[in-house]
């Protein structure tokens, strides 16, 4: 599986049940859908929200947002349907709820094939197998559930996140290890942009490549979060110069900002460039 270099700044979770959100999708600035079939849809909903999803994402008109299936546990009634039906659909991944271990992305890829898959990681037995679920042929990305692992770590809700951080980092390390994509949990308060912001920070800081949102309203503060700064490109083009102009000359050692500049930092810095490049052309077309 190769490493998904697009921007997924903004993971957008839509209903698959609701003919409304999906058409009201199709014009939202969001670098990813998840078109979902667990959490979002009521157990009387499920077998029809199928037919419902397959048939938006048959009209289309999603542009190249990426597209992915949430589907229900293969453990639950509905989830080797679900499987089964969005193996056929028009998406880009499918995803998988509470994996525990590479074995049930196994058992999923024995239904779906050679389709992406994206893990959600919400359980401390995913933090601790962490390693060996990204290692997965199949795996694409992970994406962390952080109101169901704060729910089995029976933590206290805190702004600065503690209580998750060990799990947020040991699958951070397990994601950048195997070159996957890591998409950081949903916040809650939908109207609350500052929290949301300082949030997203968080998880820009910690390596994470973007966020869950359960709202079109999150939609502008996680892509500018999660998108490289004015400073930030300025000072990689910077650091690119400088390296150049010194190993131009042949002599000397490049400093920007009173720094010495090597050749990681330059190597960062035309990662930055290539980011930009990425959101801009996903906003152009």
């Amino acid at each position: 599986m190769s490493k998904l270099t697009r921007p997924l700044r903004s993971v957008l979770y839509i209903p698959g049940s609701k003919d409304r959100a999906l058409d009201k999708a199709r014009g939202l600035a969001c670098d990813a859908i998840i078109f979902d079939l667990e959490d979002a849809v009521t157990p009387e909903e499920k077998p029809a929200a199928r037919a419902t999803l397959a048939e938006a994402l048959k009209t289309g008109g999603y542009g190249n947002r990426y597209k992915v299936i949430r589907i229900n546990g293969l453990d639950t009634e509905w989830g080797v349907e679900d499987a089964k039906a969005a193996a056929k659909m028009d998406a880009d991944a499918i995803l998988l709820p509470k994996v525990g271990s590479p074995a049930d992305l196994e058992a999923l890829a024995e239904i779906v094939g050679d389709i992406p898959l994206w893990a959600m990681m919400e359980t401390p037995g995913a933090m601790l197998n962490a390693p060996a679920i990204a290692a997965h042929r199949s795996l694409q990305a992970m994406v962390m559930g952080t109101n169901d692992l704060a729910k089995d770590l029976q933590t206290r809700f805190r702004a600065d996140r503690m209580p998750l951080m060990t799990g947020l980092g040991l699958c951070v390390l397990a994601a950048k290890a195997h070159a996957i994509a890591i998409i950081d949990g949903v916040y809650n308060a939908f109207k609350d942009d500052d929290g949301l912001k300082i949030e997203c920070d968080q998880g820009r800081d910690m390596g994470m490549d973007g966020k869950t949102l359960i709202h079109p309203a999150q939609l502008d503060v996680a892509n500018a979060a999660f998108s490289p700064s004015e400073e930030e490109v300025d000072l990689a083009r910077r650091q690119i110069a400088a390296l150049e102009e010194v190993e131009a000359s042949g002599q000397g050692v490049a400093v920007v900002d009173g720094k010495i500049v090597e050749n990681l930092h330059v190597a960062t810095a035309r990662e930055t460039l290539a980011k930009l490049d990425a959101i801009a052309a996903l906003n152009e077309s």
